[in-house]
């Protein structure tokens, strides 16, 4: 898939207000700091499409973005640390379970994991609670340019054997560097597939 456009359309908390559900659209969503936005920025080969920030939780909103005119990128707010209230952080939970389980044209959610890091509970719990409410996902193990490859199979592995306690098979898995462009053709094919079956109906 060649991203010829990207452009930014609404940032907002209420699902009423994200654009008509005509169109496939995949979210990306994953703990504070993890490398979300210059992984969309790397994908889309547009350098400012998504802000970056040294400082976690700066996104607070669902972003949507029109790729090609035929499908959305979804930027979700992280979870996990942010220097922000309890009231705003229940705000967030409230309005990413509701988009998330009520999206009728959301054909993934890549849950996006930082690979230098030993299995984080409350990624497996998001995780898990994806699967409770049935709703398809993928993992995409961030920042690999930043551990050896050993490093990085010893980490997988783990993730794997603990994902493997509570499911029977795992999800689709990406490895990505937004520094290098790895793993861009990769993650661009499996949405290229998973929106032409929305295409189908």
């Amino acid at each position: 898939m060649k991203i010829k456009t990207a452009e930014f359309v609404i940032s907002n908390t209420d699902i009423k207000k994200c654009p008509e559900p005509t169109l496939p659209e995949v979210a990306f969503i994953g703990r504070s700091n993890v490398g979300k936005s210059s992984l969309i920025n790397m994908l889309t080969q547009k350098k400012n499409l998504a802000k970056t920030s040294g400082k976690p939780g700066k996104t607070q909103l669902i972003n949507h973005f029109i790729i090609n005119e035929e499908w959305y990128i979804v930027d979700l707010p992280g979870y996990g640390y942010a220097k922000t209230s309890k009231l705003n952080r229940f705000k967030w939970t409230k309005f990413i379970e509701s988009y998330l389980r009520e999206r009728e044209n959301l054909m993934n959610t890549f849950v996006l994991i930082d690979s230098r890091l030993e299995p984080q509970k409350i990624d497996l719990e998001f995780m898990n609670w994806l699967g409770h409410h049935g709703i398809p996902f993928s993992m995409v193990f961030t920042k690999i340019d930043k551990l050896s490859s050993s490093e990085l199979q010893k980490n997988l592995a783990k993730y794997k054997k603990e994902m493997l306690k509570v499911w029977e098979a795992l999800p689709p898995v990406f490895t990505t560097s937004s520094t290098s462009a790895f793993g861009r053709e990769k993650l661009l094919k499996y949405i290229e597939e998973i929106n032409g079956l929305y295409l189908k109906g």
